[in-house]
């Protein structure tokens, strides 16, 4: 039985934890200050494998606004590439911190982190997952929709990628109808959309997959979408972006969605590729408000896996 609580996807919290972590990050986003002194005294790594800016920042402000010491750990700076074991690290890195977040290449590295089960991990982004991005998605649609997500159509566009993965669960968890509509092959994980199908049929949302995006979109309350090329698939770029040609949010699809559509990016953006300019420069578009709540969101998951009495305390508020 595990004695840290970790957070690798989204389904790795319950839904009723979901939504207190929800719950605690629109409080947290009306003050950053609700839980100053909440982690003093512990130390939390974050480790980056990849590049980041919101993620990187998010993380440090959040373990900074409720007192704990954040610890920057670049990818170079470990014994991976040396062939040092997880599993040792992760042994000595217990002796020294509560949490460890890791922004990683392989989703199998927070795998064997987590097995030995001597801190929490938590996924700060993986080539199969991103559940801080989803729980900030989630909180951003609680803030739109005035907490009423339950029966709602989001519609992802675009490469069936970890974004999409996370997003699907997390929306399946909440009672989302969720139309992923990606190009043949480029869809998400049959396995994962079996598992967000099962959690769905509990909570009262769907999951379907299609591969014509003007049929995802109609009468969609909401519009998602990612790059065409993430980090480390650059080699490929060309052919993977002739594959997801057609698949961009745009002034058509807008006009295909329900009357007061909104549209979000997990950001980075690449304008006149996944989505025109037009469109997340324009009204439907609430991009960088999602952006934002990144911080609340990963404010919340912290202190809900190290402190999970607290964070029910403050998420009543």
């Amino acid at each position: 039985m595990e004695r840290f609580r970790h957070l690798l996807r989204d389904d790795d919290l319950s839904v009723e934890e979901q939504g207190i972590v929800v719950k605690l990050g629109l409080n947290f986003s009306r003050n950053t200050q609700l839980a100053a002194d909440a982690l003093k005294g512990n130390s939390i790594g974050l480790l980056f494998q990849k590049q980041s800016l919101r993620t990187r920042v998010s993380a440090e402000v959040a373990v900074a606004n409720m007192g704990a010491h954040p610890v920057q750990l670049r990818g170079d700076e470990l014994h991976f590439d040396r062939g040092e074991p997880a599993s040792d690290a992760v042994r000595v890195l217990s002796g020294y911190l509560q949490l460890l977040m890791g922004r990683v290449n392989s989703h199998a590295l927070l795998e064997e982190l987590r097995e030995s089960d001597r801190l929490s991990i938590v996924n700060g982004l993986s080539d199969r997952f991103h559940p801080l991005q989803a729980l900030a998605d989630l909180l951003t649609m609680s803030q739109l929709w005035e907490s009423e997500l339950k029966g709602k159509t989001v519609c992802y566009v675009g490469d069936g990628n970890n974004v999409c993965a996370s997003l699907m669960l997390a929306s399946a968890m909440q009672g989302i109808n969720f139309r992923a509509a990606c190009p043949k092959g480029l869809e998400p994980e049959s396995k994962l959309v079996a598992d967000a199908q099962k959690l769905a049929s509990s909570s009262g949302g769907s999951i379907s997959v299609v591969s014509d995006p003007l049929q995802g979109a109609e009468k969609s309350d909401l519009l998602y979408t990612d790059v065409w090329v993430s980090m480390g698939e650059e080699s490929g770029a060309n052919e993977h972006r002739k594959r997801l040609e057609g698949f961009q949010i745009n002034s058509e699809l807008i006009s295909l969605a329900s009357k007061n559509v909104k549209v979000l990016h997990c950001l980075p953006a690449h304008r006149g590729e996944e989505i025109s300019a037009e469109v997340i420069d324009g009204p439907h578009s609430y991009v960088i408000q999602q952006a934002h709540n990144r911080l609340p969101a990963t404010m919340a998951a912290f202190l809900f896996l190290l402190k999970p009495d607290v964070a029910l305390d403050l998420s009543k508020g």
